[in-house]
């Protein structure tokens, strides 16, 4: 099981400061969830950024990471599974967990029910609260290609998840995990 971090956004909506440096609890927000997809069971994490990928890379710590920089960041989320999925062929990874960098709230407990739910290199996994189907998402190898050729704009696996819903294993999360992003101003005090 590899996690896949994506965390290359620009931050548009917080004035252009990218959501990989944001701080949380005294740590970047990228290295928080690297963390939590290492503390959840995975190997291997790659990290793929984008804005200010320079400055991420100078600034967190990503020792033991495959990093992989999506030149295409602005093409939306999309772009960084494609880049992130490439750079898991050949790995030998049964699957990828996939991560959000600014959703802090989903940490190690809900990365290891979700990787619990893989069963063989064609699985679909996700986390549900409330019933519906949220972060972390799992792709097995089997279904990297699909989900890659779907992955258009900020949709990301979006429209294969909905395309293929009732091979998706939902686990439910809400007990050890809260599902809010940080994608505007307001959404700063959660960061605490």
């Amino acid at each position: 099981m590899a996690g896949l971090l994506l965390a290359a956004g620009g931050g548009r909506r917080l004035g252009g400061r990218p959501k990989a440096l944001l701080e949380y609890r005294g740590r970047l927000l990228v290295e928080h969830a690297v963390g939590a997809l290492r503390a959840g069971g995975c190997g291997a994490v790659h990290v793929v950024l984008g804005a200010a990928a320079g400055a991420v890379r100078e600034r967190a710590d990503l020792s033991g990471c495959v990093v992989v920089e999506n030149r295409d960041w602005e093409r939306g989320m999309g772009s960084s599974l494609r880049a992130g999925l490439a750079s898991l062929a050949g790995s030998g990874a049964g699957a990828a967990l996939v991560s959000l960098v600014d959703q802090p709230g989903i940490g190690a407990g809900a990365v290891a029910r979700v990787a619990a739910a893989y069963r063989g290199p064609d699985s679909l996994a996700a986390a549900s609260y409330g019933g519906r189907r949220g972060h972390p998402v799992l792709l097995g190898a089997d279904r990297w290609a699909d989900v890659a050729d779907g992955a258009r704009g900020d949709w990301g696996a979006r429209a294969y998840l909905r395309a293929h819903a009732a091979e998706v294993a939902l686990v439910p999360c809400d007990d050890v995990a809260e599902p809010y992003d940080v994608d505007t101003e307001a959404d700063l005090g959660r960061l605490g």
